[in-house]
Order: structure tokens, then C-alpha cells, then sequence
């Protein structure tokens, strides 16, 4: 047993969350009012998305919910609201081996983004008629839709695992950091450190999550999400301990197999069942 301790959604993939009290779970992952995770996704000249990977400057990209519309702040720039109601043209965007359409959002937004980030880019958002499905090797017999996720439809982190890092950094005189670098969904508030590795399915009240694989970290968590400034820091000493064929994990990724519909709040009591 352990409850959930944070909670966040990411209206635009690559740029900053939204810390949440309380959300939403739909098939794709959670939402507020309506709005999934990783609804929108910023894409080049070429429609291949943009991440922290290549711009980690996208972390300094705030996003918020203001009345019918998503609020974007950036330093140095005026602050841009994108109507949800907007409508534009739909083309075809490439997120990893996906081809996919999104709905373009407008000029004004196209080029905040482009001046922000200093370079040609455009925002797109899910196109509604579009389903995308979570690779089934992973999901078995379970249909799991996500949108603009890497992967799937949640990522779950645990604080135990955040402060052994933390810990390890520390020893080695480096800063802290928080679980802002990992860019959770959920994050589990009392399980004993790296236990998450070994979780089968969470279960909290009416909704069922099922664990289908870890996450193998990139260069993301190297990211200063304050300043935007990458460094190898934390990607190196995670490699120190956590290290696998499958690549350095952290976290693991989750499908939502009953419950849409149903509300999580931080706080809730969360039941876990292990792989034994």
C-alpha cells in the first residue's frame, strides 16, 4: 500500500507541467476539463517533434490553464494564450516511428514558438479523430491508446527512488534536483526505494493501472528545469547504479486498464500488486 504523493499533466509535450490536487483519467492518460496530457506537441519545419533532447530550453516553457484556453509564458517573451477552441488544418506530424495528424493551431502560435526557441517550429495539437495505439509486445491484450506520449499513456515515478538519487549526488558534491527532471504522471509517495521496478498494477479506488515496461531514461533529466541549461550530471550517475541492457532506468510506464473517467487525488491510497 502507498498513496499518491504528486500528480502532473503536460498540455505540451517538451515543455513545462502543470502540478496538479486532483485529475481526471481517461483512456490516453490523465486530464483537467477535458485537456489530455501531451495534447499538444511543437514540431519543425519538417513535422518531426521538438524535445528537451535537442532544445532543452523548451523546460523553461510554462503552461497553465486559463478560462477556454492554454496560457504559455517563456522568459523574454509576452505571454500567448491558444483558444481550445481553435480550429485549423490538419497535417501529418512524426513522433518517433509515428506518423500521425494533429490540427495546426496558428501563426501567432507558430511563431512564438519559432522565436522563442530560435528555430523554425509550429504547434499542433491531437487531432480528435486520430487513435493512437501503445506498441501491443508491451500492452498484451490490452488496447491503449495515448497521444503524444513517448510511449504510453502514463509515467510513474516513486519519491523513495528521487531521494536515493539525491543521495547519491549529494555524496558526490552535486546538487539535489527534483522529480520535475523525470516529468512523471504520478509519483508514488510511500514504497520503499526502486520498488516501482517490480510493480505488476496499481489500483486506486474504481481505477486499474497496469506496469508494461520501465523506463529507460535519455538526456532529459540532465535538463535544469529553472534554467533550462543541460549538463551529463544526472544522467552519469544514474548510469552508475542503474544500468541495464535496456538502457539506465528510472520510473516505469503504465496503461490505464480499468477507470476512465474516475478522479485521482493526491493523497489517495493506492494498492500495489508485485511481480513475484
Amino acid at each position: 500500500m502507498t498513496v499518491i504523493g504528486e500528480i502532473y499533466l503536460y498540455p505540451v509535450k517538451g515543455c513545462g507541467g502543470i502540478p496538479l490536487r486532483t485529475a481526471q483519467v481517461a483512456q490516453t492518460g490523465l486530464e483537467l476539463d477535458g485537456i489530455g496530457d501531451r495534447e499538444w506537441v511543437v514540431v519543425d519545419e519538417h513535422g518531426e517533434f521538438l524535445s528537451q533532447r535537442e532544445l532543452p530550453q523548451m523546460a523553461l516553457i510554462e503552461t497553465r490553464f486559463a478560462a477556454g484556453s492554454l496560457r504559455l509564458k517563456a522568459p523574454g517573451m509576452l505571454a500567448l494564450d491558444v483558444p481550445f477552441a481553435s480550429e485549423g488544418d490538419v497535417v501529418q506530424v512524426q513522433v518517433w516511428n509515428d506518423r500521425l495528424s494533429a490540427v495546426t493551431q496558428g501563426e501567432i502560435a507558430d511563431a512564438w514558438f519559432t522565436t522563442f526557441l530560435g528555430t523554425p517550429a509550429r504547434l499542433v495539437r491531437f487531432d480528435p479523430e486520430s487513435r493512437r495505439i501503445a506498441n501491443p509486445a508491451y500492452t498484451g491484450d490490452a488496447e491503449a491508446p495515448y497521444k503524444f506520449a513517448d510511449a504510453f499513456a502514463l509515467l510513474v515515478t516513486n519519491r523513495a527512488s528521487l531521494a536515493d538519487l539525491n543521495a547519491r549526488l549529494q555524496r558526490q558534491q552535486h546538487a539535489p534536483v527534483d522529480m520535475r527532471r523525470f516529468r512523471p504522471n504520478l509519483v508514488l509517495g510511500e514504497l520503499p526505494e526502486y520498488e516501482e521496478d517490480y510493480v505488476k498494477s496499481l489500483r486506486i479506488g474504481s481505477v486499474e493501472l497496469r506496469v508494461v515496461k520501465p523506463c529507460a531514461r535519455c538526456t532529459v533529466p540532465g535538463v535544469d528545469p529553472d534554467s533550462g541549461v543541460a549538463a551529463t550530471t544526472v544522467p552519469d550517475v544514474l548510469s552508475t547504479y542503474r544500468q541495464t541492457e535496456n538502457g539506465v532506468l528510472f520510473g516505469v510506464n503504465a496503461i490505464i486498464v480499468n477507470g476512465a473517467g474516475s478522479d485521482l487525488h493526491i493523497g489517495q491510497a493506492v494498492d500495489v500488486e508485485l511481480n513475484l
